[in-house]
């Protein structure tokens, strides 16, 4: 009797390693691991800003993912789907360290009467004249000294692509503190590559 065809999983599209993995093939749900851990842990360290607490988060994610396979119908990527999973792990850690308050932009939309009554930004180019991967250094950097509150609202608009509503339902407040959020981060992010353009200037 000939042995059965063995998988090849590094050649088999993500779709394709979900179903098997869904079967109860481990060794498919590892190639997915493989395949995608390092942009799971770089969310998960863009959201949390901690070495060990984005391993701790992603790790979870990961074991949610393999205990909830059964509910992934491909409605979306698998890559986007985890995503999802790491994310709201980042957010429930990030609401149990009680990080995530009013701080001074819910004072400000008071005073300002909303963010739509808020100056424009200017129109700057705080990223002119830096080598690309200099950029993408700063940026980092930049990221790292915005509040968790801050941090949030803008991965979620920016990367994730989410609407302010929904970015509302996740966290947890209101459209007009998701729009505050977001103008102030947008504008301290700016600030604060402005100023790193300026030091490095001679």
């Amino acid at each position: 009797m000939p042995e059965p065809l063995k998988r090849d999983y590094p050649k088999t599209p993500d779709d394709g390693l979900v179903a098997w993995a869904q079967a109860g093939d481990t060794e498919a749900f590892e190639e997915l691991v493989f395949r995608h851990r390092d942009k799971i842990y770089a969310r998960a360290f863009m959201m949390m800003r901690q070495e060990d607490e984005a391993l701790d988060l992603s790790q979870e994610a990961w074991v949610k993912a393999w205990q909830r396979l059964h509910q992934f119908h491909g409605e979306s990527s698998f890559a986007t789907w985890m995503t999802r999973i790491v994310i709201n792990l980042c957010l429930d850690q990030i609401r149990r360290q009680k990080k995530i308050r009013s701080e001074s932009i819910d004072q400000l939309e008071e005073e300002a009467g909303g963010v739509e009554r808020l100056m424009p930004a200017e129109e700057i180019n705080p990223t002119e004249g830096l080598e690309k991967g200099e950029v993408r250094r700063r940026i980092d950097e930049a990221m790292g000294k915005l509040t968790p509150a801050h941090r949030a609202v803008l991965v979620l608009h920016e990367f994730e692509g989410l609407q302010y509503k929904e970015i509302a339902d996740r966290i947890g407040v209101s459209i007009g503190t998701v729009m505050s959020r977001l103008f102030y981060a947008r504008r301290r992010l700016a600030s604060l590559l402005q100023g790193l353009r300026r030091e490095r200037q001679p």
